[in-house]
């Protein structure tokens, strides 16, 4: 990676490689932003369902162009990566997720596994220096295959880190998917992964009754096939006590976050009214993107 002349020779080496990383990550983002965004760019002035037809208008005439620089918030383990993973084929940009990059960090046994190791084994956030890392890594990786655009999913988490991404290009909307928060702690707690192929199941079934006024909600486990369900594995940082103060940790650091985007008109909060066969229709109604109904099987 290219270090800006302008880092300071006698910062930390801590601090030198925050600087490096965030000029990378810089560089590369503003190579990923083809001129789409300058005409597409939110306006905080106006009302954000009358901003929305405008920018997906601007993908429906331009359907060789889909670069959105979309950013997907929500809890630790709402579904923030099925979701953005579905849109990122159904609009063709690719989906980066932080909590992934992660893990695939993890699993290299590279020079920042076991610092990552024992910050998710305690539930804690990524520092922002870490972050910036592994994502410049991987849009240096991206720029390389020609890719234009972007859903960020996981990414910014803090306010600092939402102005680094500010300062560096423009971003379209920010989804904040939202999910009762006893469905979220079933939902964290039912996870599992075969230890064999590595796929991602689900055995909770979260039916909550309606009440008090609120509707009830149902979502169906996502269970294993035949060949996975002896060798299923749940992650070490998914137990009650871990999963709860990571939501704790999430709301004090990304709620000002919310705010940030919120204040600039570009934040989109859907509240997810089950799983996926409630929440998908929903949610391209809210993106106006009911004229892709009809490809929604490219992204299932």
């Amino acid at each position: 990676m290219a270090v800006f002349s302008r880092c300071s020779r006698a910062a930390t080496a801590a601090t030198t490689r925050t600087q490096t990383a965030t000029a990378t990550f810089s560089r590369i983002l503003r190579a990923l932003s083809p001129s789409f965004c300058s005409s597409s760019v939110l306006n905080s002035e106006t009302d954000l369902s009358n901003r929305k037809p405008a920018l997906l208008g601007t993908l429906k005439r331009e359907p060789t162009g889909r670069n959105v620089q979309w950013v997907f918030l929500g809890c630790p383990g709402v579904g923030k990566g099925t979701y953005a993973s579905r849109l990122s084929n159904l609009l063709g940009v690719p989906h980066i997720a932080t909590g992934d990059l992660v893990r695939d960090e993890l699993a290299s046994s590279g020079p920042l596994s076991s610092q990552l190791k024992e910050i998710v084994n305690q539930g804690k956030l990524v520092s922002d220096e870490i972050i910036i890392e592994l994502l410049s890594k991987r849009l240096e990786a991206g720029e390389a295959k020609g890719e234009s655009g972007f859903i960020l999913d996981g990414f910014p988490r803090t306010i600092r880190q939402a102005e680094i991404l500010e300062g560096v290009t423009d971003i379209d909307l920010v989804v904040n998917l939202k999910l009762r928060e006893e469905a979220l702690l079933a939902k964290c707690l039912g996870r599992r992964i075969c230890s064999e192929c590595g796929g991602n199941y689900n055995v909770a079934c979260i039916d909550i009754k309606a009440e008090n006024g609120r509707p009830g909600m149902y979502m169906a486990p996502l269970p294993p096939p035949p060949q996975c369900a002896m060798k299923l594995i749940t992650r070490a940082d998914d137990t009650e006590e871990v999963v709860k103060e990571r939501l704790r940790i999430y709301h004090e650091m990304t709620q000002p976050v919310e705010e940030f985007y919120r204040s600039r008109g570009k934040l989109l909060e859907f509240d997810l009214p089950g799983g996926i066969p409630e929440s998908w229709p929903k949610l391209l109604r809210a993106l106006n993107l009911e004229y892709h109904e009809d490809k929604q099987s490219a992204a299932a």
